[in-house]
C-alpha cells in the first residue's frame, strides 16, 4: 500500500482542546497501528505540542482522508491546517 504524510497544525491557543481530546486520540491511533507507521506531536520553539505528524500506510488518498476525519483531534476542531500528501520512504526503517 502507498504511504501518506499527514501533517496537522494546531490552531493557536488550542492546547486545552488538544489535552481534552488526547486520551481519545491516543486510543484511536493505538487501534490503527496496522496503518500508522510513525506518529507523534510536532513541537514549537518552546517545546510545546503544536501539531501532529503521521506516516500512514493506506490503500489510497480517500482512506487517508477518512483516517484524519475519524481522529478525535479532528473532530474536536484542533487543526488550523492539514496537509496530506503521498510519501515515498527512501531512507530509514520504512525505506528500501
Amino acid at each position: 500500500m502507498p504511504l501518506f504524510a499527514l501533517v496537522c497544525h494546531d490552531k493557536p491557543g488550542a492546547l486545552q482542546t488538544r489535552l481534552g481530546a488526547r486520551d481519545a486520540h491516543l486510543a484511536y491511533v493505538r487501534e490503527r497501528l496496522d496503518v500508522v507507521k510513525l506518529a507523534g506531536p510536532m513541537l514549537d520553539e518552546a517545546g510545546d505540542m503544536a501539531g501532529s505528524l503521521f506516516i500512514l500506510d493506506l490503500p489510497d488518498l480517500a482512506a487517508a482522508e477518512a483516517f484524519n476525519a475519524d481522529d478525535p483531534y479532528t473532530q474536536a476542531g484542533l487543526w488550523a491546517r492539514v496537509d496530506l500528501k503521498p510519501f515515498k520512504a527512501t531512507i530509514g526503517q520504512l525505506g528500501a
